[in-house]
């Protein structure tokens, strides 16, 4: 008996210590700030599109959301505010539906402020992929979060303020003088134009290719592979003839950087290489029409539709509705 205690009591620690393992830390080891972490979630009944949206959106948030949240349609807001709190939550991404056009919401938890967006455009990753020709997703691509790019938010107007704090808060800081190359392999880019009022949201993979080498050069030292050599009178062919390979693609000196350390087999450090983007998805077109000083309620800060009275009124109508959709199905859940 004492023998089967002591290895149920190793097995109970062993287990013990892998939860802890798989647990994300809260604190940025390098940097000592806290880890921004997210809920992407909806509200009311969503059509299959925008729930592969949702889904989309918890893939571009990775690491530090909950990529497989499980939502009931019986949950309300403060059920999910319930659990944010002891897991680390601070931002939550709600979409939802009206008869007028979907809208994306982004609160800081607990207490706000909250951004509504209304979304005029969006196409899924799968749509992004499949009008490429090489669609690009290595395994470890989301492994570590994005970097975030704001461009057009600067005329110092509040709600375009609050807008780029939001954004900046809701991935985690970097260091550039401690950050790792390799980590860089995402980015997320925000640009508003003031003309039209609309934010164009892009989500890109970030590569880099050296410059000078051929792309046959290139791949010969990426995949390992001995190439074909068997139709080539010597091996310089095989870098210089015209037509084997393609040689070195056009670079443009603005994307170029110079690497202060090894980042891979082919890029080095002290030698320029070429940014290269890929767009991944989803893809956004969206316009701030609200922002609230609570968690989704509270104070409106700013409406883009006029006065805060008629702004209200409106709110309340769009609540009522999300609310009878939710009240539908819930009697029919009564009813199955």
């Amino acid at each position: 008996m004492a023998r089967f205690k002591n290895k149920k009591k190793g097995f109970f620690k062993s287990v013990v210590k892998k939860k802890q393992q798989q647990q994300q830390p809260n604190v940025d080891h390098i940097t000592g700030d806290k880890i921004p972490k997210s809920f992407v979630f909806s509200r009311g009944k969503l059509p299959p599109p925008l729930k592969q949206l949702e889904m989309d959106l918890r893939k571009l948030m990775l690491p530090y959301t909950a990529l497989k949240l499980k939502e009931k349609k019986r949950n309300n807001l403060k059920d999910f505010l319930n659990v944010a709190g002891p897991m680390g939550v601070t931002h939550f991404l709600i979409l939802s539906k009206t008869e007028a056009a979907p809208y994306l919401r982004v609160a800081r938890t607990p207490q706000g402020p909250t951004l509504t967006f209304k979304i005029h455009e969006y196409s899924l990753a799968v749509d992004v992929a499949q009008s490429q020709l090489r669609p690009r997703c290595p395994q470890d691509l989301f492994k570590n979060p994005p970097l975030i790019v704001l461009s057009g938010f600067g005329n110092g107007d509040q709600h375009l303020k609050l807008t780029t704090i939001m954004f900046q808060n809701i991935f985690p800081a970097i260091d550039i003088n401690t950050v790792n190359l390799s980590t860089c392999q995402r980015i997320v880019l925000l640009h508003y134009n003031k003309d039209t009022k609309l934010i164009d949201f892009r989500h890109y993979s970030i590569r880099l290719q050296p410059v000078g080498v051929s792309r046959r050069l290139r791949k010969f030292v990426q995949n390992h592979q001995v190439p074909d050599l068997r139709s080539l009178q010597d091996v310089s062919d095989f870098v210089t003839r015209a037509g084997y390979g393609s040689e070195s693609e056009a670079d443009d000196e603005a994307a170029m950087v110079t690497l202060t350390s090894d980042l891979g087999r082919v890029n080095r450090a002290s030698t320029k290489s070429a940014v290269k983007l890929q767009e991944i998805g989803p893809r956004m077109t969206l316009q701030l029409v609200k922002v609230e000083e609570g968690l989704c309620s509270g104070t409106v800060i700013f409406n883009e539709y006029g006065p805060v009275g008629d702004q209200k009124k409106d709110d309340k109508e769009a609540k009522n509705q999300v609310d009878n959709e939710e009240s539908e199905e819930y009697v029919e859940d009564e009813e199955d």
